[in-house]
């Protein structure tokens, strides 16, 4: 994608909260198998529009955390060992 196409992308889109990207992750997390936009959509707790979904996505895929299949989207992002433990949540709040 271009500078360009991501000014124009972002001009349509909703900016996504925090929740929203945390909810898509977890519920993306939890598949085991590969899910179309219409799955996700409907597993989703809260609706979301569809550019704002359309925005975490894109997100998640450029930070390696997603892959786009043909049989649709996949968590594939492997937590570090670190944040497993119950010490890691005091670093953090």
């Amino acid at each position: 994608m271009t500078k360009n196409s991501l000014k124009d992308h972002s001009k349509h889109a909703r900016s996504p909260n925090l929740n929203t990207i945390m909810m898509v992750e977890d519920i993306l997390k939890q598949s085991y198998q590969p899910l179309s936009m219409p799955e996700l959509k409907k597993k989703l707790p809260k609706q979301v529009m569809h550019q704002t979904l359309k925005v975490v996505l894109h997100y998640l895929w450029k930070s390696g955390k997603i892959t786009h299949t043909p049989n649709g989207i996949q968590w594939s992002h492997v937590e570090p060992e670190h944040t497993k433990q119950p010490e890691y949540a005091s670093y953090i709040g």
